[in-house]
This record gives C-alpha cells, structure tokens and sequence, in this order.
C-alpha cells in the first residue's frame, strides 16, 4: 500500500525529494511553504497533480492531511522543532542534514520516536553510494585488519550569490557554517566508517573569506576513536574558483580505499592484501556520475525507509547517525572555541552556543 507523503520545506534540496517520492510511487497529498510561488514551482517542475494540497502552516497540513511520512527540508534551525510536531503527529520522517542544530533537540527526537513508534531517517544519502557501499562492506568483512587512520576533505566554493539566496544560511541560529552545512555528509561518512565511537576531537576554524556570514568557511580536526584510530578533517568553501572535490580516504594495516568525485561516488584508489578483486574492476562497476554534489543517494535511501515503515524496522540511516553526525560537528565547534581537546560523549551543545565567535 503507497504511504501518504508529504513534504515541508520546498527549497533548493527539495527538488531530490521529490523525485525520489515519485520514483518510490509515494502518494504526495500535500506540500508545504512559507513562500507560495516556491511551491507552484515544486508543483509545475514535476507536473504533480493539481489535487496536491499547498499548505504554508505545515500544523494545518499534519491536522488535516495526516501524511504517513513526511519529508523536512526547511532551513535547519527549524528541522528540531518541526521533527517533534510530525512524530507528536504520528508521522514517519525523513529529516534533511543536520538532523537539529542542537543535541538536546536530536536527543528529543531520538526519544519521541521510540514512544511513537515511529521511524525517523537522517538524510545521509551518501551512505548508499555504490562507491560507499562497497567501502562499507570491505569494513564489515575485515579486509582493511586494523584500521589506522582516514581522512575526510571536502574542497568546495561557495560564493556571496549562495547566501543571498537563502539569508537563514551561514547564520548560527538556523544553520552554521561549511562544516555543519556543506562538509556534514563526509563528516557522517568518516564516523561511520572509523567504527562511530570517538574519545576526543580537536578543532581550529575560522572565517576567512566570507564576512557576510556569521559562521566559518573553513574547519580542520583531528578526531581520536575508540578503537585507536584517527581521523583528519578538513572542509572549506574558500575553494578558487569553483568545487574542486570530496574525497574519503581510509588506511588499514592491509588495505587503502579512496573515493572522490563531486559526492565520494567514484573509487579512484583501492588495493587490498587479500587480491579478492581487481582494482580496475572495482573502479569501473562502483563509479557514479551525478549530475551535482547531491547524488543519487535520495531515491535509494526513500526506498530503505517505506521498507522500514512496512517492515516495522529501524531504517539503514537512523536519527541516532544523525546525532552522531551532528555532535562531531559540534565537538569540534566547541574544540575551536575553547581552543582545547573535547572528550565524547557530549551530552548539551548547540550552534546558538557560538554566536559572534567571529563578529
């Protein structure tokens, strides 16, 4: 049976959406914006039916439409808030990056959830990436031994244009900067991979070349994990002139992978000591070209959480990856402001806690 769907939100990300609900033959009842004309272009741009209901008070769209799954992609300071409405609602999620801009909001969605019995999807669409699942099975059977360090680098631009587009964006109350907006998804990918238990980071940011904004534009970290690995992070928008790349490398005592491209969704080096396949192969069979640094990670990733939702399971990305996403971000904010090492687990901390760290 198709499940109800909507969404709120219809902004620059919106457009994965819902194409991955058509692809997934998702009922779309409803959609929801502050600003009419973005959803009449939503509406136009996929040819949906005109008995698709625009709502601007997503209240009234949750009261009267009673979607069985909604998607959110409004700015992220309002992802928490929002989250907790549609699971009090009854309603299944999808959140877009990052979950909340707070661990005390990722916390009460974690929370509500259960209570409801609802399933909620952090939208780290990366995660299903041919070049990423093949990474991620290579973890899973070992191949790597003991995993020594990887690094997470993603080198993009992001000019004044970007912000003018969007004056929530770079801000610290619904948003952050490079490392929480741009850089979130390698971040996501790195903590997965490294085995998600972490002792402690230390970070250094800065904005250096976007003074229109409140956030950073640059963020370098060192992370330190449970099972005696590292990780080194960098992610900027200062990149000259325009995106040059995301790239995940991750070492192992008997193995080296790199994946890179516009969204880590080519594997450009991977030698294993156990020659279970030929690198060359590998390369070409787990290679994606999307179209922009989005993906194809959306439709996959739609499919994974209807199957969730009818099989009563946990989806493959859950609200407790996105929390984790999410508290590395902010270790390393807190890391940069203190200018000293922080431990994890943290349990309280938000975006709003840097406010004029750079003003």
């Amino acid at each position: 049976m198709s499940l109800k769907y909507a969404l709120i939100g219809c902004g620059r990300i919106s457009p994965n959406h819902i194409a991955a609900a058509l692809e997934n033959k998702l009922d779309i009842v409803a959609i929801c914006d502050v600003f009419p004309e973005k959803m009449e272009e939503t509406i136009s741009r996929f040819n949906l039916p005109s008995s698709t209901t625009q709502y601007t008070n997503y209240h009234e769209l949750l009261e009267i439409e009673k979607p069985d799954l909604v998607a959110i992609c409004t700015e992220s300071g309002n992802h928490g808030q929002i989250a907790l409405d549609c699971i009090n609602a009854g309603c299944n999620l999808i959140i877009e990056k990052p979950i909340a801009l707070s661990l005390e909001e990722a916390d009460a969605i974690i929370q509500k959830a259960k209570e409801k019995n609802v399933k909620v999807s952090a939208c780290h669409q990366n995660r299903f990436n041919k070049s990423i699942q093949k990474i991620r099975e290579a973890i899973e059977t070992d191949r790597f031994g003991r995993l020594l360090h990887g690094t997470a680098h993603i080198r993009w631009n992001r000019g004044e244009d970007y912000y003018k587009q969007a004056p929530w964006r770079g801000t610290w109350e619904h948003d952050g900067g490079a490392l929480m907006n741009q850089c979130i998804h390698n971040i996501d990918l790195l903590r997965w991979m490294m085995g998600d238990e972490i002792v402690e980071v230390i970070g250094m940011m800065d904005n250096l070349n976007h003074p229109f904004i409140e956030a950073e534009d640059l963020g370098l970290a060192l992370v330190k994990f449970t099972n005696g690995s590292y990780g080194v992070i960098e992610g900027t928008t200062n990149i000259y002139p325009k995106n040059l790349e995301e790239t995940l490398y991750i070492f192992g005592e008997k193995g080296t992978v790199k994946a890179g491209g516009k969204s880590v969704n080519i594997i450009e080096e991977w030698h294993f000591a156990d020659n279970l396949d030929t690198p060359e192969e590998v390369k070409e069979t787990y290679h994606e070209n999307p179209p922009n640094v989005y993906g194809f990670g959306h439709i996959p990733l739609y499919a994974d959480v209807i199957e969730a939702v009818h099989q009563d399971r946990q989806p493959y990305v859950t609200a407790e990856d996105g929390r984790r996403a999410l508290e590395l971000v902010l270790a390393i904010y807190q890391s940069a402001a203190e200018g000293k090492s922080v431990k994890l687990p943290m349990e309280k901390c938000s975006t709003l806690d840097f406010k004029g760290r750079f003003s």
